[in-house]
């Protein structure tokens, strides 16, 4: 038997020992005394923390940081998951089955027979299929929107995001891509327009519909709006460090400079950069 193929069996052993960890430091007595104090409420920052944490180290490339990180977000499964056994309600064992077979339920060219379906005919089926499962639910018999289902704790541009998608999906959308430049420019006068009644609410209400139109622009031009303001957070920390390095080898402070020297090294870098 190869290495390779003895992996299977390694993370089975690995996984049952991090059962095992998981379940001692949440026994009472003899466990820790801050495992024992957390509930799902107080555990679920740390899992949104960790998820971005493999998102960063996917973004950098850094294999040994992906490991880590993904180990860590695996640890939040097996934290909510004995938790949820210490109440009764779920086990480990049924987050694992439930998830096989939703994969499995999601993909029938693959399980039960192949049926040619290219990627974009699998996304049309996926979703299809996701929303069978949601009516099949019928926790919320209620809820027949097209929007029913996009979690409220998603970060609000990813939502956005996936709000217009499914908006999309019953034709509410626009045509063109043109078409969003001119919301783009009502909903910009609009902001001036709250700015100049100095309405602190209204002028959040309108930065809020900006963001949504810009979100919609990404989402047409197939651009991932919260990769997108990754990388230009990304950007903007290269080249506002790079300043900073630029006035100390001065010997400049460099919170001193008026905001036009300030600039000034900006546009440096830019160029730079581009040079």
């Amino acid at each position: 038997m190869s290495s390779n193929e003895s992996r299977p069996a390694e993370a089975a052993q690995a996984l049952l020992k991090l059962v095992d960890i998981m379940a001692r430091l949440r026994t009472p007595q003899t466990g820790c005394p801050w495992d024992l104090e957390q509930t799902f409420a107080t555990i679920a920052p740390y899992t949104i923390e960790e998820a971005y944490e493999v998102a960063d180290a996917i973004e950098r490339g850094d294999m040994s940081d992906l490991r880590e990180e993904l180990g860590d977000l695996l640890f939040q499964v097996i934290f909510h998951s004995r938790m949820a056994e210490e109440a009764g309600a779920f086990a480990l064992a049924d987050v694992v089955g439930a998830i096989n077979d939703k994969m499995i339920r999601r993909h029938p060219h693959v399980f039960v027979a192949a049926d040619g379906r290219d990627a974009e005919g699998q996304t049309v089926a996926w979703e299809e299929v996701k929303a069978a499962e949601r009516a099949a639910k019928g926790k919320k018999a209620e809820d027949t929107s097209a929007l029913a289902g996009v979690a409220l704790s998603l970060p609000a541009l990813l939502r956005a995001e996936k709000l217009q998608k499914r908006a999309a999906r019953t034709g509410f959308d626009w045509t063109e891509a043109a078409h969003i430049f001119d919301k783009l420019e009502e909903e910009t006068a609009e902001v001036k327009e709250a700015m100049a009644s100095g309405d602190a609410d209204a002028i959040e209400d309108e930065i809020g519909d900006l963001l949504f139109v810009a979100a919609n622009l990404a989402r047409r031009l197939s651009v991932d709006p919260e990769q997108a303001l990754r990388r230009a957070n990304a950007k903007f920390e290269r080249r506002f460090r790079a300043m900073e390095a630029a006035a100390a080898e001065a010997s400049v402070d460099f919170a001193s400079l008026s905001l036009e020297e300030q600039e000034a090294y900006w546009q440096s870098v830019k160029k730079a950069e581009r040079g």
